[in-house]
């Protein structure tokens, strides 16, 4: 086991038994299927394949089997965190433009991800030039503790819609999962070696069960919040390996590519904060520039994986699996990798991904309740560096999270409208709807201006623990 963080059951380095990563690895992405399937489902509507499950879960195949490659690409040769790649809702609003876009909004399906998949196609090579450039990481020099605490812990708490509101569908079922974790990841977890490495698993897995009992007794009948049925299932095939254009030949437009590009540019501001929140949990050294360089142009290529094979999406590091390497105390890369390969055997199987869309909501709100709090928790760790007597410091973390939770609401009510310069707009309103891009943005801005020496800023700690 690792010995440079006393806390880690598991270290980055670290290499557990074949049959125990193997289970972590999958516990890993447990906890991010709620995202990567919501995001095929929220695009089934736009897509035109909402009444289509053979076709849905074809899609959601896709983005398994395309965070399966991105997951081992991003683990071996980018910035070799414990990170999963996966689907962003950064790209959400850009995809859903594309498909409302007048000369798409008859066509088909075929033709709405040909055009997503251009601009994914373009956009990817933007972030593979700002990545491995190197000017992602030359930037770093104006980033400390205030500007990260706020940046990570925003992703936390600007995600608090898909919490208590999803597992209020049930509170039954739904408080049933908030129990179970943190029964078995903060009371249990000295009582027996499974408590410790499989909370979050074990409390999905009886959360669920619980679900398909009242089910199957008719306590929750079809239509409750709860109610698990397998009916989807019998309309996916078994075997569907997806494959690179499998949608048809990739369509580019001007007015899509822009648009997408705002996706891009919260998405890299996201990864960053990620990247210190990974490496602080697994007991790595915080990510120098060159880290950040080769993990921003990863996710590029990533995303151009994405755009080819036709996610309707593009790939960005996962918040969610953090908040796993705290609960859990594994930061191995190994654990990662073996989920990663999961994901790629598990991919091809088109009822697989149906299955997932079986869990009910309110388990994985729960699941988000217990996990998003961490991620908020590790990035307000950060202001341990700094001078919290410092009216100076006090002022900008409070601002800079007050307007991180502020203008994307006011911004989501009013958007920016420019008219001939639609591109820009799309961007304003895609950037100021992110949380975490407004709060990184106006602390790393403040904290730069305001004058202030190095102890206060928290510079010097911060060099101190770099080291």
């Amino acid at each position: 086991m690792t010995s440079n963080n006393s806390s880690l059951l598991y270290g980055i380095d670290d290499k557990p038994p074949l049959v125990e990563s193997l289970a972590l690895g999958f516990q890993h992405y447990l906890t991010m299927f709620g995202s990567t399937v919501a995001i095929p489902l929220m695009m089934a509507g736009p897509l035109g394949i909402q009444d289509d499950p053979k076709q849905l879960g074809l899609l959601i195949g896709t983005m398994f089997f395309v965070s399966g490659i991105t997951t081992l690409l991003q683990t071996t040769f980018g910035n070799r965190l414990p990170i999963i790649q996966g689907g962003t809702f950064s790209f959400l609003a850009p995809a859903m433009a594309i498909c409302g876009m007048a000369s798409l909004k008859t066509a088909g399906f075929d033709v709405k991800m040909q055009h997503i998949q251009g601009a994914v196609i373009v956009g990817s090579l933007f972030e593979i030039a700002i990545g491995y450039s190197g000017l992602v990481g030359r930037l770093l020099k104006y980033i400390g503790p205030i500007t990260i605490a706020p940046t990570i812990a925003l992703i936390g708490l600007s995600l608090y819609p898909f919490g208590a509101p999803e597992a209020g569908r049930h509170w039954p079922i739904g408080g049933l999962t908030i129990v179970l974790i943190i029964l078995f990841s903060q009371v249990l977890r000295k009582r027996h070696r499974a408590f410790e490495l499989f909370p979050i698993l074990l409390g999905i897995v009886g959360a669920w069960g619980t679900a398909a009992i009242c089910t199957a007794t008719g306590l929750f009948e079809p239509g409750h919040p709860a109610y698990t049925s397998l009916d989807k299932l019998s309309a996916a095939p078994w075997v569907a390996p997806p494959y690179p254009l499998q949608w048809g030949m990739p369509q580019f437009s001007a007015a899509a590519i822009v648009g997408m590009l705002a996706g891009y540019i919260a998405s890299m501001v996201e990864s960053i904060g990620d990247y210190y929140a990974c490496a602080r949990l697994a007991g790595a050294p915080p990510p120098d520039s060159k880290t950040i360089s080769k993990g921003i142009g990863m996710e590029g290529v990533g995303c151009l994986i994405a755009g080819l094979f036709g996610t309707g999406n593009g790939t960005t590091s996962y918040s969610e699996n953090i908040g796993a390497i705290g609960l859990t105390r594994v930061g191995s890369r190994r654990v990662v990798q073996m989920g990663a390969a999961i994901m790629l055997v598990l991919g091809c199987f088109a009822k697989f991904g149906a299955l997932f869309t079986t869990i009910p909501q309110p388990i994985v709100g729960g699941m988000y309740c217990a996990l998003f709090g961490m991620i908020a928790a590790v990035g307000l760790s950060n202001l341990q560096f700094i001078d919290l007597n410092s009216p100076r410091n006090l002022f900008i973390i409070g601002f800079s999270f007050f307007m991180g939770l502020s203008l994307p609401t006011y911004i989501g009510a009013n958007p920016v409208t420019l008219e001939g310069l639609e591109w820009l707009a799309n961007i304003i309103n895609t950037l100021g709807q992110t949380g975490m891009a407004v709060g990184a943005f106006l602390a790393m801005l403040l904290d730069n201006l305001i004058p202030g020496s190095d102890e206060e800023r928290g510079l010097v700690a911060w060099s101190q623990s770099h080291t």
